[in-house]
Protein backbone atom coordinates (compact mmCIF):
# COMPACT_ATOMS: atom_id res chain seq x y z
CA UNK A 1 0.00 0.00 0.00
CA UNK A 2 1.52 3.09 -1.10
CA UNK A 3 2.23 5.41 1.94
CA UNK A 4 2.24 9.28 2.70
CA UNK A 5 5.50 9.77 0.92
CA UNK A 6 4.89 8.24 -2.13
CA UNK A 7 1.44 10.36 -2.32
CA UNK A 8 3.36 13.45 -1.97
CA UNK A 9 5.53 12.35 -4.98
CA UNK A 10 2.67 11.80 -7.02
CA UNK A 11 0.74 14.96 -6.33
CA UNK A 12 3.95 16.82 -6.87
CA UNK A 13 4.65 15.09 -10.37
CA UNK A 14 0.40 15.67 -11.07
CA UNK A 15 0.77 19.41 -10.59
CA UNK A 16 0.87 20.40 -14.26
CA UNK A 17 -2.14 19.04 -14.72
CA UNK A 18 -4.19 21.89 -12.17
CA UNK A 19 -5.83 24.28 -14.17
CA UNK A 20 -6.29 22.50 -17.40
CA UNK A 21 -9.37 20.43 -18.89
CA UNK A 22 -9.74 16.84 -18.57
CA UNK A 23 -10.35 15.83 -22.29
CA UNK A 24 -10.74 12.14 -22.25
CA UNK A 25 -11.99 9.74 -20.25
CA UNK A 26 -11.77 5.55 -19.89
CA UNK A 27 -11.11 2.84 -17.35
CA UNK A 28 -13.35 0.29 -15.50
CA UNK A 29 -14.86 2.21 -12.56
CA UNK A 30 -17.91 1.48 -11.61
CA UNK A 31 -18.34 5.20 -10.72
CA UNK A 32 -19.47 7.92 -12.95
CA UNK A 33 -16.92 9.01 -14.23
CA UNK A 34 -17.69 10.45 -17.41
CA UNK A 35 -18.69 13.95 -15.05
CA UNK A 36 -15.14 14.65 -15.86
CA UNK A 37 -15.03 14.73 -19.40
CA UNK A 38 -14.89 18.44 -19.80
CA UNK A 39 -14.14 19.91 -16.82
CA UNK A 40 -11.12 22.07 -15.54
CA UNK A 41 -8.72 20.46 -12.72
CA UNK A 42 -8.96 23.32 -10.34
CA UNK A 43 -6.31 21.63 -7.91
CA UNK A 44 -4.11 18.39 -7.22
CA UNK A 45 -3.59 17.78 -3.53
CA UNK A 46 -3.32 14.85 -1.11
CA UNK A 47 -4.44 13.91 2.02
CA UNK A 48 -2.77 11.13 3.79
CA UNK A 49 -3.06 8.40 1.19
CA UNK A 50 -5.65 9.45 -0.86
CA UNK A 51 -4.87 11.80 -3.85
CA UNK A 52 -7.15 14.27 -4.89
CA UNK A 53 -8.22 16.23 -7.93
CA UNK A 54 -10.35 19.23 -6.58
CA UNK A 55 -13.15 20.27 -9.94
CA UNK A 56 -15.95 22.67 -9.34
CA UNK A 57 -18.32 21.39 -7.36
CA UNK A 58 -16.54 18.32 -6.18
CA UNK A 59 -13.46 16.31 -6.04
CA UNK A 60 -11.92 12.62 -6.85
CA UNK A 61 -10.49 10.57 -4.29
CA UNK A 62 -8.05 7.85 -5.71
CA UNK A 63 -7.24 5.89 -3.00
CA UNK A 64 -4.32 2.73 -4.00
CA UNK A 65 -5.59 0.08 -1.46
CA UNK A 66 -3.04 -2.73 -1.13
CA UNK A 67 -1.97 -3.40 -4.74
CA UNK A 68 -2.55 -0.35 -5.92
CA UNK A 69 -0.45 2.10 -8.91
CA UNK A 70 -0.06 4.76 -11.40
CA UNK A 71 1.10 5.83 -14.27
CA UNK A 72 1.76 10.08 -15.77
CA UNK A 73 2.28 9.90 -19.55
CA UNK A 74 2.21 6.12 -19.83
CA UNK A 75 0.03 3.58 -19.91
CA UNK A 76 0.14 -0.40 -18.48
CA UNK A 77 -0.81 -2.83 -20.56
CA UNK A 78 -3.65 -4.16 -17.92
CA UNK A 79 -6.62 -1.58 -18.23
CA UNK A 80 -6.94 1.65 -15.75
CA UNK A 81 -9.70 1.49 -13.27
CA UNK A 82 -9.14 5.36 -14.33
CA UNK A 83 -7.44 7.33 -16.85
CA UNK A 84 -7.56 11.51 -17.33
CA UNK A 85 -6.38 12.06 -20.42
CA UNK A 86 -5.05 15.95 -21.15
CA UNK A 87 -3.63 18.13 -24.11
CA UNK A 88 -0.80 17.18 -25.80
CA UNK A 89 -1.45 13.34 -25.45
CA UNK A 90 -1.02 13.14 -21.41
CA UNK A 91 -3.10 11.36 -19.14
CA UNK A 92 -3.12 10.50 -15.65
CA UNK A 93 -3.52 6.60 -15.59
CA UNK A 94 -4.56 4.86 -12.37
CA UNK A 95 -5.00 0.80 -11.68
CA UNK A 96 -6.28 -1.60 -9.08
CA UNK A 97 -7.53 1.57 -6.91
CA UNK A 98 -10.19 3.41 -5.35
CA UNK A 99 -11.92 5.59 -7.06
CA UNK A 100 -14.50 8.10 -4.93
CA UNK A 101 -16.04 11.69 -6.06
CA UNK A 102 -16.70 14.04 -2.72
CA UNK A 103 -19.01 16.35 -3.48
CA UNK A 104 -18.28 19.58 -2.81
CA UNK A 105 -15.61 21.08 -1.26
CA UNK A 106 -12.56 18.99 -0.64
CA UNK A 107 -11.83 21.79 2.24
CA UNK A 108 -14.87 20.57 4.22
CA UNK A 109 -14.22 16.96 3.52
CA UNK A 110 -10.71 16.72 5.24
CA UNK A 111 -9.07 17.69 8.68
CA UNK A 112 -5.80 18.85 6.80
CA UNK A 113 -4.01 19.17 10.26
CA UNK A 114 -4.32 15.47 10.46
CA UNK A 115 -1.83 14.84 7.62
CA UNK A 116 1.63 14.45 9.05
CA UNK A 117 3.14 15.50 5.87
CA UNK A 118 0.65 18.51 5.45
CA UNK A 119 1.44 22.43 6.12
CA UNK A 120 -1.16 22.39 8.46
CA UNK A 121 -0.14 19.47 10.82
CA UNK A 122 -0.90 20.17 14.27
CA UNK A 123 1.32 17.95 16.72
CA UNK A 124 -0.80 19.44 19.41
CA UNK A 125 -3.97 17.83 18.11
CA UNK A 126 -2.58 14.53 17.71
CA UNK A 127 -1.14 14.76 21.34
CA UNK A 128 -4.83 15.56 21.81
CA UNK A 129 -6.50 12.19 20.16
CA UNK A 130 -3.55 10.11 21.29
CA UNK A 131 -4.38 10.67 25.05
CA UNK A 132 -8.06 10.25 24.34
CA UNK A 133 -7.19 6.54 23.01
CA UNK A 134 -5.10 4.98 26.01
CA UNK A 135 -5.94 1.35 25.87
CA UNK A 136 -4.81 1.19 22.27
CA UNK A 137 -1.69 0.07 21.50
CA UNK A 138 1.04 2.07 19.65
CA UNK A 139 1.31 0.21 16.71
CA UNK A 140 -2.61 0.78 15.99
CA UNK A 141 -2.80 4.59 16.55
CA UNK A 142 0.04 5.25 14.13
CA UNK A 143 -2.23 3.47 11.67
CA UNK A 144 -5.10 5.48 12.80
CA UNK A 145 -5.66 8.08 9.74
CA UNK A 146 -7.63 10.39 11.64
CA UNK A 147 -4.22 10.77 13.75
CA UNK A 148 -1.89 10.30 11.25
CA UNK A 149 -2.74 10.43 8.35
CA UNK A 150 -0.12 9.05 5.84
CA UNK A 151 1.73 7.00 7.92
CA UNK A 152 1.49 2.92 6.63
CA UNK A 153 3.11 -0.17 8.11
CA UNK A 154 6.76 0.77 6.93
CA UNK A 155 6.81 4.13 8.74
CA UNK A 156 5.15 2.53 12.16
CA UNK A 157 7.47 -0.16 12.46
CA UNK A 158 10.66 2.52 11.43
CA UNK A 159 9.02 4.57 14.34
CA UNK A 160 8.93 2.64 16.78
CA UNK A 161 12.09 1.08 16.74
CA UNK A 162 13.37 5.10 16.29
CA UNK A 163 12.02 6.15 19.32
CA UNK A 164 12.94 2.88 21.05
CA UNK A 165 9.40 1.51 21.85
CA UNK A 166 7.45 -1.66 21.98
CA UNK A 167 4.50 -1.49 19.29
CA UNK A 168 2.43 -3.37 21.74
CA UNK A 169 2.44 -0.33 24.51
CA UNK A 170 -0.51 0.94 25.26
CA UNK A 171 -0.62 4.98 24.68
CA UNK A 172 -1.82 5.75 27.97
CA UNK A 173 1.62 3.80 29.52
CA UNK A 174 3.49 5.97 27.48
CA UNK A 175 5.67 9.19 29.44
CA UNK A 176 4.65 12.18 28.26
CA UNK A 177 8.33 12.15 26.62
CA UNK A 178 7.63 9.57 24.33
CA UNK A 179 4.43 10.48 23.29
CA UNK A 180 6.12 13.84 22.20
CA UNK A 181 8.65 11.76 20.58
CA UNK A 182 5.70 9.62 18.46
CA UNK A 183 4.39 12.56 17.47
CA UNK A 184 7.57 14.37 15.96
CA UNK A 185 9.39 11.03 14.52
CA UNK A 186 5.87 10.21 12.76
CA UNK A 187 6.03 13.66 10.89
CA UNK A 188 9.88 13.22 11.14
CA UNK A 189 10.43 9.87 9.79
CA UNK A 190 7.62 10.20 6.74
CA UNK A 191 10.03 12.84 5.16
CA UNK A 192 13.20 10.97 5.67
CA UNK A 193 10.59 8.29 3.65
CA UNK A 194 9.91 10.71 1.25
CA UNK A 195 13.69 11.95 0.25
CA UNK A 196 14.99 8.40 0.17
CA UNK A 197 11.82 7.34 -1.99
CA UNK A 198 13.19 9.94 -4.78
CA UNK A 199 16.64 9.22 -4.42
CA UNK A 200 15.29 5.28 -4.87
CA UNK A 201 17.21 4.18 -1.75
CA UNK A 202 14.45 3.84 0.43
CA UNK A 203 15.04 -0.07 1.49
CA UNK A 204 18.85 0.96 2.42
CA UNK A 205 17.62 2.44 5.10
CA UNK A 206 15.11 0.04 6.98
CA UNK A 207 16.15 -0.65 10.01
CA UNK A 208 13.77 -3.27 11.28
CA UNK A 209 10.88 -3.71 8.59
CA UNK A 210 11.73 -6.84 6.88
CA UNK A 211 14.67 -7.01 8.65
CA UNK A 212 16.52 -9.74 10.69
CA UNK A 213 18.69 -8.52 12.92
CA UNK A 214 18.62 -4.95 14.85
CA UNK A 215 21.32 -2.73 14.05
CA UNK A 216 21.56 -1.38 17.23
CA UNK A 217 22.75 -4.37 19.26
CA UNK A 218 22.94 -7.57 17.12
CA UNK A 219 19.69 -8.98 18.31
CA UNK A 220 17.25 -11.13 16.10
CA UNK A 221 13.94 -9.31 15.63
CA UNK A 222 10.55 -10.50 16.66
CA UNK A 223 7.80 -10.39 14.09
CA UNK A 224 4.19 -10.85 13.54
CA UNK A 225 1.92 -11.25 10.68
CA UNK A 226 -0.86 -9.80 12.24
CA UNK A 227 -0.84 -7.61 15.28
CA UNK A 228 -3.10 -5.14 16.85
CA UNK A 229 -6.88 -4.50 15.59
CA UNK A 230 -5.08 -3.39 12.53
CA UNK A 231 -3.92 -7.04 12.14
CA UNK A 232 -0.45 -5.83 9.92
CA UNK A 233 2.98 -6.55 9.75
CA UNK A 234 5.24 -5.78 12.83
CA UNK A 235 8.90 -6.42 13.42
CA UNK A 236 10.96 -5.17 16.39
CA UNK A 237 13.76 -5.57 19.48
CA UNK A 238 13.06 -6.86 22.34
CA UNK A 239 16.31 -5.42 23.80
CA UNK A 240 16.20 -1.63 22.77
CA UNK A 241 12.38 -1.40 22.37
CA UNK A 242 11.06 -1.00 25.83
CA UNK A 243 7.43 -2.61 26.27
CA UNK A 244 5.43 0.02 28.29
CA UNK A 245 2.69 -0.82 31.07
CA UNK A 246 3.64 -4.25 31.12
CA UNK A 247 4.82 -3.69 34.68
CA UNK A 248 1.82 -2.50 35.83
CA UNK A 249 -0.57 -4.81 34.24
CA UNK A 250 0.46 -7.94 31.95
CA UNK A 251 -2.76 -8.21 29.95
CA UNK A 252 -2.49 -3.87 29.06
CA UNK A 253 -0.57 -4.52 25.80
CA UNK A 254 -2.60 -7.42 24.58
CA UNK A 255 -6.29 -6.25 24.56
CA UNK A 256 -8.73 -8.44 23.33
CA UNK A 257 -9.72 -8.38 19.49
Amino acid sequence: MPEGPSIVILREAAARFAGRKVLRVAGNSTQDIGRMRGRRVLAVRSWGKHFLLQFDGFGLRIHFMLFGSWRIGEAKATPPRLSLGFGRGEALNFYACSVKFIEGELDRAYDWSADVMGDAWDAAAARRKLRAMPQAIVADALLDQTVFAGVGNIIKNEVLHRIRVHPESPVGALPPRKLSELVAQARAYSFDFYRWKQDLVLKQHWQVHAQRTCPRDGTPLSARRRLGRAQRRAFWCDTCQRLYGADRDPRAANPPP
